[in-house]
């Protein structure tokens, strides 16, 4: 079975975003790109792609990926991190082979 697992301190930091975008999903999607080959997009959305989202839930909070994007993050964990450097949504990926040193692109 496929799926996705959020930290706690992802979660909140999801939902203070929604609430302030006034937005109704969040979205992690991979693209082409970056200097690994793909990159993480994260965004706020109001509407669901019936045909090609897959919606998760965690603590009432919705979390949308396309199926495409499934394949390559499938059992990842969102996580987020507060650091002096800054503060970033990030992704532990059991599929990534490489990935580069800000954690924000990937090879398979």
């Amino acid at each position: 079975m496929t799926s996705i697992n959020i930290t706690d301190k992802a979660i909140s930091k999801i939902q203070e975003v929604l609430t302030t975008n006034n937005m109704k999903y969040f979205r992690i999607k991979v693209k082409g790109g970056g200097c690994s080959g793909f990159q993480y997009v994260f965004k706020s959305e109001n509407e669901i792609n019936i045909d090609k989202d897959l919606v998760f839930d965690f603590k009432q909070l919705k979390i949308l990926i396309d199926k495409n994007s499934l394949e390559f993050i499938d059992q990842a964990e969102l996580d987020y991190k507060d650091e002096l450097i800054g503060s970033s949504f990030s992704i532990n990926n059991p599929n990534a082979k490489n990935s580069c040193g800000c954690g924000s692109s990937f090879s398979i």
